[in-house]
């Protein structure tokens, strides 16, 4: 019964063409190195992909235990030495099918053409971050205020800025929004200066309330004696004079000194016994006016 199921099957394979038998072994070797070329594009993929992370962590270190690069490019450094590798990676698993770098060059260019035809507004982002890191109108952990948001800057990438606000809330930005909008920098000047108003009864001796306030702003040691203090009549209110107190102070101590001062110029009018404005409460009934007959 074997022997004679075998029978047909010696038959169909004698009754292969010649052809297909003279192709059989060349096919076989074809077989054997694609899936040889298949194993090796398989293996540069995953050590590269291993290569890329670990010099991308490993650049990232080193960019940030140097003090000779500049933190804003820090992250943009580590980021181009990882995604470096990837092109080489994916560029030395083509080679392996054949594929010629004169072509890939082409057909990366014309896919590139098209995907900036359909991402116009992802690529602003990137043109926008190009100009930022460019123009460097801020620079990691400068405080800034930019499209609503006000926070110290964490990181500036290709695509987004991100940002942390003083009780801790994560914000990230679209660069062509920043870079489209008003930018104010908190903290790219050295000094800044301290605007703020006190208001006293009118009738107050306002030469004697200046006085007692400037007197307190220079034992204040955090504010600068250079540009000198001012304090300036505001308003001349029906019940109350507001007085404009400016000083200037160092960018980096200017927190914590806002409090310090207020509280230097709150002490001093308490000492001077400077009186505060008292509101008149509006009449309750209103005045009694004659009638026109008994005028």
């Amino acid at each position: 019964m074997a022997l004679s199921a075998a029978l047909p099957a010696l038959n169909q394979v004698a009754a292969v063409p010649v052809d297909v038998k003279d192709a059989l072994p060349a096919l076989t070797v074809m077989l054997v190195n694609g899936g040889v070329a298949i194993l090796i594009a398989v293996l540069i993929l995953i050590a590269g992909w291993v290569v890329s992370r670990w010099l991308g962590r490993w650049a990232h270190d080193v960019m940030g235990r140097s003090h000779y690069v500049d933190d804003t490019l820090k992250p943009l450094i580590a980021n181009f030495v990882r995604y470096g590798i990837l092109a080489i990676t994916v560029v030395a698993v083509l080679s392996q099918f054949g594929v010629q770098t004169t072509s890939l060059i082409a057909l990366l260019g014309a896919a590139g053409l098209a995907v900036g035809l359909a991402l116009q507004g992802t690529l602003s982002n990137v043109a926008s971050g190009v100009m930022l890191l460019f123009l460097r109108p801020f620079r990691v952990f400068d405080i800034v205020k930019v499209a609503d948001a006000t926070g110290k800057v964490r990181e500036i990438g290709l695509f987004r800025t991100e940002i942390v606000t003083d009780n801790g809330n994560f914000i990230s930005i679209p660069n062509a929004t920043i870079f489209a909008g008003t930018i104010f920098n908190v903290s790219r000047e050295a000094t800044r200066r301290t605007d703020f108003t006190v208001e006293v009864d009118r009738a107050e001796n306002l030469d004697r309330v200046q006085k007692a306030i400037l007197d307190a702003l220079a034992e204040e040691p955090l504010v600068l004696k250079t540009p000198a203090p001012v304090v300036e009549v505001s308003v001349l209110g029906p019940v109350s004079t507001t007085l404009a107190v400016q000083a200037w102070i160092d960018n980096a101590d200017f927190g914590a000194a806002l409090s310090q001062v207020k509280k230097r110029v709150r002490h001093a009018l308490q000492d001077a016994k400077v009186s505060a404005p008292v509101p008149v409460a509006p009449p309750s009934v209103a005045p009694w006016t004659p009638p026109a007959e008994m005028l």
